[in-house]
C-alpha cells in the first residue's frame, strides 16, 4: 500500500490510497476458504463447495470490505506517522473519481479523498488589550438582604391571622361563569399561593390584609407562576388550561406566616459549623466574604464571554467551508440536505472557529488536561453535590472511584474536560489581558450576567 498527497491549496489536499494485490490477496481468500467450510448450499455437502462458487457468491462484498479495512489503515497511519492537523476525517473524492479497479478482474486499486487542513490561527490577545471585569458591589443592604434569606430558610411557619406580603395562603379555588357565579361541574380545588412570587402587583394588595374566610374573585395566572405552575395549583393537566374561565373565587382557608429564626449562637453553628462564627459582626463579615467568593465565578464567566466575543471577531480563521459542507453531510447519521447544513452552517463555523482558537491558545502557552488534574477536578465537582444536598463528602479513596466512574462516561467525561478547559482558559485570560475592575449593583450584575 502507498499513499501520496496533492495539496489543492492551503486548506485542501487529495490523498491517493494505491493498493496492490499482495496488500489483500491472502485475506481475502483466507476469509473465502472459510466461507467455503461453513457455507451450505444445496447438492453439495459442507466444506465441499467448490471455490468458485464461493468466490462467485462472496467474492466481491469479501474483497471490498478488506479494501475498507485496508484504505482505512493506511489513511489513518500516514496522517498520524505525518503528524497532519486535519479538520474532520477525509472523505472520498465526489463522483466516480473516488476510485479506480476492477472488482470483476481484481488488481492494482486506487482511492481517492480529500482532507482538509487545520489553518494556522495567530491568537491577537495580549497585555495591550483590556476588557471589564465586573464585580457584585457587596454593600449592607445586599448582606442584610442575604442574612434575612438565611434567617427564613432556618425558619419555621406559624399560623397567621391576616395575609402580609410574603406569607403563605392555603385557598380553595372554585371555577366561576362570567357573571361570576359557580360554574356547573366547573373546577374546585385546594392548593397554596405564595405571595412572594405573585407578580401583579394590583392582585398583591388586593390579598394583604385579607383573613380567613375571605373571598375574592381572581385570575389564577395572576396568583401563580403560569403554565404548570397554573395547572398544578388548579389540580390540573397544563394542556387543560385552555378553556377554562379566568374568574375563580378564592377562598382563604389558612394563612402560614415565617417566623424568621433568631440571630444566636444555635444559628451560626447550622449555618458554617460549630464555633466558626461567634456573634452578628463575624456573621457579616462571613457573610461577605462567601459573597464575594459566590460571585467570581460568574465575573470569570462574563469576562470570558467577552473576550470570547473579542476574539471571534478579530481573529482571522479561514476555512475550507465546501469541505466542511460535505463532510457534514457525509457523517451525519441520519439524512441531511445541503440546504439544512447551508442554513446551520453559520453556526457550524462559528464553533469550529472557537475550537481552533482555544487550541492554538493552549498549543502556544503549554496548556495542557492532565488525567490527575481531569480527576481531582471531577472530585472537587462531587464534593459541591455533596454539600449542595448537606452531606458530607465520602473519604478520598471513594471520592476518587466515583469521579473514574463518571469520567467512563464520555458524554459526562467531555463536560468535566469542557469545564476545565474554560476554567483554564479563564486563568489565562485574567493573567494574559488588562483587567478594567467595574463594580455594579447586584441587580445591574444579574442582568448583565443573564445576557
Amino acid at each position: 500500500m502507498n499513499v501520496t498527497r496533492h495539496d489543492v491549496d492551503a486548506l485542501n489536499a487529495k490523498l491517493t490510497v494505491e493498493i496492490l494485490p499482495a496488500d489483500y490477496e491472502k485475506k481475502v481468500n483466507d476469509t473465502l476458504d472459510n466461507y467455503r467450510k461453513t457455507a451450505r448450499v444445496p447438492g453439495f455437502r459442507p466444506g465441499h463447495v467448490p471455490m468458485g462458487l464461493v468466490k462467485k457468491q462472496y467474492g466481491k462484498a469479501v474483497l471490498s470490505e478488506e479494501l475498507n479495512k485496508v484504505v482505512s489503515q493506511s489513511l489513518q497511519e500516514y496522517i498520524s506517522e505525518n503528524k497532519l492537523d486535519i479538520l474532520g476525517n477525509p472523505i472520498p473524492a465526489e463522483g466516480e473519481d473516488s476510485f479506480k479497479g476492477d472488482f470483476e478482474n481484481p488488481d492494482t486499486f486506487e482511492f481517492y479523498y480529500d482532507i482538509a487542513l487545520a489553518p494556522e490561527v495567530n491568537v491577537p490577545l495580549s497585555g495591550k488589550n483590556k476588557f471589564d471585569y465586573v464585580k457584585v458591589k457587596v454593600d449592607d443592604a445586599l448582606i442584610e438582604k442575604q442574612i434575612e434569606d438565611l434567617r427564613r430558610r432556618y425558619g419555621k411557619l406559624v399560623s397567621g391571622d391576616k395575609i402580609g406580603e410574603k406569607d403563605m395562603v392555603l385557598a380553595q379555588f372554585v371555577e366561576l361563569n362570567d357573571d361570576e357565579t359557580i360554574k356547573e361541574g366547573g373546577i374546585l380545588h385546594t392548593s397554596t399561593v405564595s405571595l412572594e412570587f405573585v407578580s401583579n402587583d394590583k392582585v398583591k394588595k388586593s390579598l394583604i390584609g385579607k383573613q380567613i374566610g375571605d373571598k375574592l374573585v381572581v385570575n389564577p395566572n395572576d396568583v401563580s407562576r403560569g403554565g404548570a405552575d397554573t395547572a398544578a395549583m388548579l389540580g390540573v393537566k397544563e394542556d387543560e388550561l385552555e378553556g377554562l374561565s379566568d374568574k375563580f373565587q378564592m377562598t382563604i382557608n389558612e394563612i402560614k406566616v415565617m417566623e424568621m429564626a433568631d440571630l444566636n449562637e444555635e444559628l451560626f453553628d447550622k449555618l458554617f459549623g460549630p464555633g466558626a462564627v461567634k456573634d452578628e459582626k463575624a456573621l457579616r463579615d462571613r457573610v461577605r466574604n462567601d459573597l464575594d467568593g459566590m460571585f467570581v465565578n460568574d465575573s470569570d464567566r462574563m469576562l470570558t464571554r467577552s473576550v470570547y466575543d473579542s476574539l471571534l471577531e478579530k481573529t482571522e480563521v479561514e476555512l475550507p467551508d465546501a469541505f466542511l459542507k460535505r463532510w457534514i453531510q457525509l457523517s451525519n447519521e441520519s439524512k441531511i440536505t445541503m440546504e439544512q447544513i447551508e442554513a446551520d452552517y453559520e453556526n457550524y463555523s462559528k464553533g469550529l472557529k472557537w475550537q481552533l482558537i482555544q487550541s492554538s491558545i493552549f498549543k502556544a502557552n503549554d496548556i495542557k488536561l492532565e488525567n490527575d488534574e481531569v480527576i481531582e477536578y471531577t472530585k472537587g465537582l462531587l464534593v459541591n453535590n455533596y454539600a449542595q444536598y448537606g452531606m458530607p463528602a465520602p473519604e478520598d479513596e471513594e471520592l476518587t472511584q466515583s469521579a473514574m466512574q463518571v469520567l467512563q462516561n464520555q458524554e459526562e467525561a467531555n463536560k468535566v474536560y469542557d469545564m476545565l478547559a474554560e476554567r483554564k482558559l479563564t486563568t489565562y485570560f485574567k493573567e494574559t489581558v488588562k483587567l478594567n475592575e467595574k463594580e455594579v449593583s447586584y441587580d445591574e450584575f444579574t442582568e448583565l450576567a443573564a445576557k
